[in-house]
Order: C-alpha cells, then structure tokens, then sequence
C-alpha cells in the first residue's frame, strides 16, 4: 500500500485545497452553532410555555447531539480511509445541510405536540453523525494538504471556519436583532438562519468536486481490490494504534472542555447579562469577541511552525488551569460591555494555544492508512464526554448552586491534559506526517510498538 498522498502540492496549490476543505466546514460548523446561538428564540416552539425546564431541556439536546459523533467519527473516517477524504467530506456536508432544512421546516409544539421534539433530536442527532465525521476528515485533509513548514498555520483554517460558523451564526443574529422585533425572530427568524446553513451547502457541493484527493490512487485501488484489510479498520486502530489514539483522547479532553466553557457558555452568559433593552449590546459583543478568535488562529498556527507545538498547547494548558476560574465567576458580574469583552477576548487568546494547532498535532500521530479514523475518533470520544457536555452542565450547575464545582471540573480536565502536553509530546522530532517511510522503518526495526510520533 503507497503512503504518500496523492499529490505533492505547491504553495498555491495547498492553499487552493484549504480554501476549499474550509468551505465546508464553515458551513457545518454553522449548522452547528446556529442552534445554541438562536435556542433562547426557538426552544417555546418546541416546548410548552409553561414548561420550567424548556432552557435546561434545549441544552440538554445539544449535548446527546454528541453522542452520535464517535459513530459518526468511526463511519465517516472508515470511509475517508478507504474511499478517499474527498467523497467523504462531501457526503457529511450534505447530510448536515438535508438537517439543517428539516429543523427550518420542523413543526412547532404547538401544532403537533411532543413530535416537534421527536423531529429536532432526529435531526440533531444525525448532523452530530455528520459532524462526527467531518472533524477527523477535515483536519485529516488539511493537515495533509498543507505542505512541511507551512502545515501548523495553514492546518489553523480548520478552527478558523469552525469559529466562522459560530461567527456567522452569530452576524445572522444580530442582523434580526437590528432589524426586527424579539417576536419574529422567535416566531419565524430563527427558521431562516437555518434555513442559510442548508442553502449554503450547494456553493461546497460545488467546490469540494475540484478539491484534490490526498490518497493515493493505489492505496484507494488496493481497498477496492481486497488488497488492504488495514485501511479504516476499527481493529487496526484498537490493537496496533492505541497509543496514538490514547494520547489523542488525552490532548483533546483539556481542549474541547475549555472551548465549549469558553467559546459556548461564554458567549451565552454575556447573551443573558445583556438582556432587555441592552440585547443589541451582548450580540455586538460576543460577534466582535469571537471573530478575533478566529483570526487569532492563522497567528498561532504560524507561530506554531517557528516555536513548536508543544509550546503553544502549555500556554494553553497553564493559561486555562489559571483563568477558568476567574473567567465564569467575573463575566456574569459584569455590566460594562468594555470589560465583559476583554474578560471574553483573554479568554479566546489562552484557548488558540489548544484550538489553532489541534487539528495537526493529532494527524501527525497517525500514519496515512488509519489517520482519518484515528483523528476523528480520538476527538469524538473526548468530545463527547467533555465538550458537549459542558453548557449542559454550566447551566444545570447555575440552577443548583453549583458553579463552583464546575470550574472546578473544567480545571481538572484541563489539568490533566496540560500533563499530557508537557511529559508526552516534543517541540521536534519525526512525525507521520513529515516522514512516514522514516516512522515505519523505525517501528520495524523496534521489537516494541511504534512511538507515535511527535509534534514538531
């Protein structure tokens, strides 16, 4: 089987792919995130409005969302590696779309019940299915794409069209909040932002056709053949890949938590400090705050490629283990917009240490033939047991009392993922990525398991 990808691109090229590979996840990443950030606006339309429990329920439904995504992490990166990432990516994007269109179209409580509920988490759990597969695949394909040198700042696109769809999702609302009243965003507005997310699926569709395929086509013929066995095989990973995957569980635990508290949960608890007459205010500053992350993620992938990544994920670690706990106790205290911004913004420049080298700290642990499934798996499960999770829990831990123990929580994961960076992963050194034909001869030559590589 030929480890090398399909194509040895040029500069211009590989930015060609990432732009292209950043399309889509721009797209499904705002499906995503128009959910949390319309669900004070839809969640009386799918509950009665004397039910209590309606906000705690809507957050409820966005975590079981993550459930799904380990199948869908384990469906989408099989495919990717045996299939090509191409065709992979494409289908997610469209199952995501075809979700989005179902929850614009969706009836209300109000109209047939307990089967508006029934019709969300349907729809909700097939886009975590589809999201699932579109992180391992995604990252897979732009760490792969980018050329050696260049792959920490141009791999960061990745979180800078994951943090644009929340940006997107975020502009979308304060262009209702400016030009129309509370009630009709409530009544029928929040249909048409996701509405946007299903109609901007056929632009990808349309440019993901001409995106290069990073496999080989010798390696898609041996799957095609019956020639490779190993190739997106759930064994390989468990019994030959399992460190890799461990340790991908383990950077990704610390991450997800903090991104999901600070980039979710954040937002929403200045959303909720700026209510009433002042809701303009909130929106302008969550949208404001979020696009500088977005664009803090080209800076800290570029300065990823100078310094190391290990570098840059202990800033994270030590910065998230400091701050977590100021950030959700000072935040919900304030009332001037200036400093609920710079509370929110620290914030945001302490998690680019995790989110804008993520993507390619975890591909170099994999080697071609199993790197889509082990990515996306490994981030699923950590995903799935932190991330989403955590606005659930912030917000059944607002209602109980129990914030501290939260923070306490979120510290803790994040501490112990700081670990991980600091004792198990190198600034350099030979990584899968860079040398596959170097990191097997040294894994053949070794009568112990493979290293799993490092970051550089």
């Amino acid at each position: 089987m030929s480890t090398t990808t399909a194509t040895s691109p040029t500069i211009r090229r590989s930015i060609s792919n990432t732009l292209k590979g950043s399309a889509g996840n721009l797209v499904e990443w705002y499906d995503v995130y128009v959910y949390s950030v319309f669900a004070s606006y839809f969640e009386m339309q799918f509950f009665p409005a004397d039910e209590k429990n309606s906000t705690v329920y809507v957050w409820a439904i966005f975590a079981v969302t993550f459930l799904m995504r380990p199948l869908g992490s384990w469906f989408f990166g099989r495919f990717a590696d045996r299939h090509g990432r191409r065709l992979s990516l494409t289908v997610s994007v469209s199952m995501m779309a075809a979700c989005s269109m179902l929850i614009a179209l969706s009836p209300t409580a109000g109209s047939v019940g307990v089967w508006a509920v029934v019709v969300l988490v349907f729809a909700r759990l097939l886009q975590g299915f589809a999201t699932g597969g579109e992180y391992g695949t995604s990252a897979t394909y732009m760490s792969e794409t980018a050329i050696a040198g260049h792959r920490g700042f141009l791999s960061s696109f990745h979180y800078v069209t994951l943090v644009g769809g929340h940006v997107l999702a975020q502009l979308t609302l304060m262009v209702m909040v400016v030009t129309m009243p509370a009630e009709e965003i409530a009544a029928w507005g929040w249909r048409v932002a996701f509405a946007i997310g299903g109609v901007g699926a056929l632009v990808v569709l349309w440019l993901r056709r001409t995106m290069d395929e990073t496999l080989e086509t010798s390696t898609l013929e041996a799957v095609r053949t019956g020639q490779s066995q190993r190739s997106g095989s759930m064994r390989e990973l468990l019994l030959h890949q399992w460190r890799p995957l461990l340790l991908c569980f383990l950077v990704t635990a610390g991450g997800t938590v903090a991104f999901y508290t600070y980039s979710v949960t954040g937002p929403s608890i200045v959303k909720k400090a700026f209510t009433g007459d002042d809701v303009l205010s909130g929106t302008i500053i969550n949208l404001v705050a979020l696009t500088i992350l977005m664009l803090l993620q080209p800076l800290g992938g570029w300065f990823s490629d100078r310094v190391g990544r290990k570098t840059l994920l202990v800033f994270f670690g030590v910065g998230g283990v400091l701050y977590t706990w100021f950030l959700l106790t000072a935040l919900p205290a304030q009332n001037d917009p200036v400093l609920a911004f710079a509370i929110l913004v620290v914030g945001f420049v302490i998690l680019t240490g995790y989110t804008s080298i993520n993507a390619v700290v975890k591909a170099e642990l994999f080697p071609t033939h199993i790197r889509a499934l082990g990515v996306g798996f490994g981030y699923a499960l950590a995903n799935s047991v932190f991330g989403g999770t955590a606005p659930l829990l912030y917000q059944a831990a607002g209602e109980t009392g129990h914030v501290p123990q939260f923070i306490m929580y979120v510290t803790g994961v994040i501490a112990v993922s700081l670990v991980v960076y600091v004792f198990f992963l190198r600034n350099n050194g030979a990584n899968w990525l860079d040398d596959e034909r170097g990191m097997r001869e040294r894994a053949s030559s070794e009568p112990r398991p493979a290293p799993v590589g490092a970051d550089r």
